[in-house]
């Protein structure tokens, strides 16, 4: 049985407003780098754990397996398609061989937007997605909706923290117009992500399920990708003593068990 209104609405508005939170706790707290690697990692771990225990069971059950890996497939396919258009099609990690090539080219053909811009207009793109995957999931009914809110909204407050860092240690502008670009980037994700919920709601809450099946996939399958390229190397690189493993796995379990209690 799907969810009613006034309970979609406020797991919508409850991962939304994590955004802006995520983003005043960065402008307060200054959070320090092993915050930071647990922050990622517990995200990346409920989103997993999401993903595994709630989102592509639900599918399945909804839809053939063949329609839910082609929507996993799909969903991967959008972010990372997504993330090629703002990197003008090249992406390299700092060991890779390939960066010199990759960062002579960036040189020459920069990115769309500086490294704060990248980011979270990548985050504002990806809570539409992950605005649909909560209209989506409260559409299903179970407790999928709860779990997923509970994961995306750790996950925005994760990512408004490390926003809210990145541009704290920027050098354009003063303290006070950095700490505003903060609170305009991460209300700005808080409202993407809410639109989006309420239009994963009002418009595919007639869909067919064997369709809000696939979807649900191709929700799965975009937030598989940003967890596994975004959430755990951002908690790896700041980890002490594997503080963004740790966490990840404490995320995971606790996904876990809340599965079997909705």
């Amino acid at each position: 049985m799907s969810a009613s209104f006034l309970e979609f609405f406020a797991i919508a508005l409850g991962a939304a407003l994590c955004s802006p939170l995520g983003g005043v706790l960065a402008v307060l707290l200054k959070p320090s780098s092993l915050l930071l690697s647990i922050m990622a990692g517990c995200a990346a771990g409920v989103l997993l754990g999401a993903i595994g225990f709630e989102m592509i069971p639900e599918a399945l059950e909804e839809s053939s397996l063949v329609e839910v890996a082609a929507g996993f497939v799909i969903g991967v396919g959008l972010v990372y398609g997504f993330d090629l258009f703002m990197n003008r099609g090249l992406i390299a990690g700092p060991e890779a061989e390939q960066r010199p090539r990759v960062d002579r080219i960036h040189r020459k053909r920069r990115p769309r937007g500086d490294e704060v811009t990248v980011l979270a207009g990548a985050s504002t793109a990806e809570e539409l997605i992950e605005g649909m995957v909560i209209g989506i999931s409260a559409s299903l009914g179970g407790g999928l909706g709860i779990i997923v809110g509970i994961a995306i909204a750790i996950d925005n407050i994760s990512e408004a923290m490390s926003i809210g860092t990145m541009i704290r240690s920027g050098k354009e502008g003063d303290a006070r117009s950095r700490r505003w670009l903060t609170l305009r980037w991460t209300g700005l994700i808080g409202v993407s992500l809410f639109v989006s919920a309420l239009v994963g709601w009002f418009v595919l809450k007639a869909v067919p399920p064997e369709w809000l099946g696939l979807l649900s996939a191709v929700g799965a399958g975009a937030v598989f990708y940003l967890a596994s390229t975004e959430l755990l190397p951002e908690a790896e690189s700041h980890q002490y003593q594997q503080s963004g493993g740790l966490a990840a796995a404490a995320g995971f379990l606790v996904i876990m068990v809340l599965s079997q209690f909705t």
